[in-house]
């Protein structure tokens, strides 16, 4: 347990001090410059990596959701056979939270638009780049933690099934509303978008106005 908190958190740490009394030591401190790096990067980089984690990490939680799903299903189907049918919409459920990755990242990308490199830099496309990035990001994490909710309430609710019939409702209920948390994450994620506007070619003399 210690050798991996160690590997996990200490090693980390000890590298990016490391790094950190380097760049110090040698007069080179301004090359760790934050506002550097978010200006220069592209705002496609940004507006991409949300789309990707937005579809990326809901994927991640249906799959995550089923693994412990369908282990209990599976198991318990065993024993009493009954519940391998009724219990499948506890599948279903894991895999609405995969489609609510997909639906956003769908509406993402129709933000990405071909502008000329010269012109891609404008604080609106900056804008539309963060959006899409912490949009994605957060709707991705929302549909994970939904993913592994789901999961965790659709095992329960087939072992309890499997014990005791009258109890598949009751534990449903928690199933169901376990699965509205991805809701609310896709909702977020449409309103930090809600402002953003496509990505469009600014004026040359705007988009060199770059540090």
């Amino acid at each position: 347990m210690g050798y991996k908190t160690y590997t996990s958190f200490g090693l980390p740490t000890f590298l990016v001090i490391i790094v950190a009394l380097y760049l110090l030591f040698t007069d080179s401190g301004e090359a760790f410059d934050v506002g550097r790096f978010l200006e220069e990067t592209s705002p496609f980089v940004w507006g991409s990596l949300g789309i990707g984690l937005c579809i990326g990490l809901s994927v991640l939680g249906a799959g995550w959701g089923i693994f412990l799903t369908g282990a209990s299903i599976l198991g318990g189907g065993v024993r009493t056979p009954r519940i391998s049918t009724k219990n499948l919409i506890s599948i279903i459920f894991c895999e609405v939270v995969a489609i609510y990755g997909v639906i956003m990242g769908i509406v993402y990308s129709s933000k990405l638009q071909t502008v000329p490199e010269a012109q891609l830099y404008t604080r609106d496309n900056y804008f539309t780049g963060y959006a899409l990035f912490f949009g994605g990001l957060t709707v991705g994490f929302c549909n994970l933690l939904c993913g592994l909710c789901v999961g965790v309430a659709g095992s329960t609710a087939a072992l309890a099934d499997a014990a005791d019939p009258t109890l598949f409702v009751k534990v449903l209920v928690v199933e169901v509303f376990g699965s509205v948390l991805g809701l609310f994450g896709l909702i977020i994620g449409l309103l930090m978008i809600g402002n953003a506007k496509e990505f469009l070619p600014g004026s040359p003399a705007v988009s060199a106005i770059r540090i």
